[in-house]
């Protein structure tokens, strides 16, 4: 009998009759190893899934094909279909599928491990045993279940969702009770063959790559400036100092920027005050459509306001571990002060906050609070397609879609900012040294 055991245990588990069963049905192969309890549990949730299947999945499957048949008429009191709502629940309906199937995955791979556990000779767990199995050796399971789940449904089906309406022709007039078609890559097309969005896209992308780069750098390195200036051995009262950074972080930035719009509009103080001086002409603006760039070079000056003291501080971390041999090395070779920064410090810093400036440089990409709360009111300017100059490409896709309904566009406006910020990043980190000498200050 022993000898017997041992030759089943040499051979694969896959051929046996039980993982057959579990492939067929789930929970048959936990049955017929003698576990009912798991069992009658994945019976139950397949045979739920069929259920769900024959009475609302399959339909809610052809609704994302097809986006409803029936156009609703309010006035006579004909409903018809939605077809936004078709869409939202023809995807939840294939992640539910997916779910499903890496269930079922499951289900026959805990079949193979019990088989190949009789074969050993080994008792088979009870569905207690198995309980307590899952909730010490395999607690990680369940800890990233509930975040992967929540990712999933908060994250991901939304962005599967505004990325299928970027195929359809949502938006404008055609909104329910209207149907919805499926327009294939025409959104795409008005974007870069009419003239007034290509135009607008041209306009708003220079300026929005300007400001990212722009608002990075003097972000990073005002922070590292900062960080350099606070940790100087002559400077007095460090700790008071600190202090005056760590407040601007506090405050919410929405709150700063209001604060900020009311200073610099047209009735605000510092506006008033320099014409009742008569160092501007009364027709000067600093927040209006057309003031161009004095509104950009206020928001360089509130995104320095914001950012500086995250940067300062994660700066601050870096230095205390730096190495003071290095530095005492370098000063013993007649380096002076700023080549020490030059060829000691900035390698240092900037080896360890790569990631950092990749973030950041995405942040400053899509930053929409700061123009949006910048300027009182939503005002076009001539030459743009319901866009500002001072606009980024997230607030002209706010503007597509909140403020006028096309929900197509704006969708592919995200569609194709998302490409754009996702090869960059990839070659960005790729090609710096913290990915390729991830070894040199271990």
């Amino acid at each position: 009998m022993q000898a017997k055991k041992q030759v089943f245990a040499r051979g694969s588990p896959y051929s046996d009759y039980r993982v057959k069963l579990s492939c067929i049905f789930m929970g048959l192969g936990q049955l017929f190893c003698r576990q009912f309890v798991k069992g009658a549990l994945l019976m139950l949730f397949e045979i739920g899934f069929i259920l769900f299947l024959v009475f609302q999945g399959v339909e809610n499957i052809i609704g994302l094909f097809t986006l409803g048949t029936t156009e609703g008429v309010p006035i006579m009191g004909i409903e018809g279909d939605n077809s936004v709502s078709m869409l939202a629940w023809g995807i939840t309906t294939l992640f539910l599928i997916a779910f499903f199937v890496l269930a079922y995955h499951a289900n026959v791979k805990d079949v193979i491990f019990t088989v190949r556990e009789i074969g050993r000779g080994s008792r088979v767990r009870t569905f207690r045993e198995s309980c307590k199995t899952l909730l010490n050796q395999k607690f990680y399971v369940l800890t990233l279940a509930l975040p992967l789940a929540f990712v999933c449904i908060f994250n991901v089906m939304p962005i599967v969702f505004t990325a299928l309406v970027a195929f359809t022709d949502y938006g404008g007039e055609i909104v329910p009770p209207k149907l919805v078609s499926w327009t294939g890559f025409q959104s795409f097309r008005v974007i870069f063959t009419m003239s007034e969005y290509i135009g607008t896209m041209g306009k708003i992308l220079v300026w929005n790559v300007l400001w990212a780069f722009g608002s990075t750098f003097l972000v990073y390195f005002g922070g590292l400036g900062l960080a350099l200036l606070y940790n100087a051995k002559c400077l007095k009262w460090k700790r008071f100092w600190r202090v005056f950074p760590m407040l601007a972080y506090a405050i919410p930035s929405f709150i700063t920027l209001t604060g900020f719009c009311f200073m610099f509009c047209d009735s605000g103080p510092i506006v008033g005050q320099l014409k009742a001086l008569g160092w501007v002409k009364e027709t000067f603006t600093i927040i209006s459509y057309d003031s161009k760039w004095s509104l950009r070079l206020l928001g360089f000056f509130c995104c320095a306001w914001i950012g500086v003291p995250s940067v300062m501080f994660l700066a601050t971390g870096i230095l205390s571990n730096a190495s003071k041999d290095m530095y005492e090395a370098a000063r013993l070779d007649g380096a002076n002060g700023f080549q020490q920064f030059l060829y000691l410090t900035l390698p240092f810093v900037l080896f360890a906050t790569t990631p950092v400036i990749i973030s950041t440089f995405i942040n400053q990409f899509n930053n929409f609070s700061i123009f949006y709360f910048l300027r009182p009111e939503t005002v076009y300017a001539p030459g743009y397609f319901n866009a500002n100059s001072s606009d980024l490409l997230i607030n002209w896709m706010y503007n597509l879609t909140v403020e006028n309904g096309l929900y197509s566009l704006g969708s592919a406006l995200s569609l194709i900012l998302f490409a754009f910020m996702a090869l960059f990043s990839l070659i960005a980190y790729v090609t710096s040294p913290a990915y390729k000498k991830e070894d040199t200050y271990r």
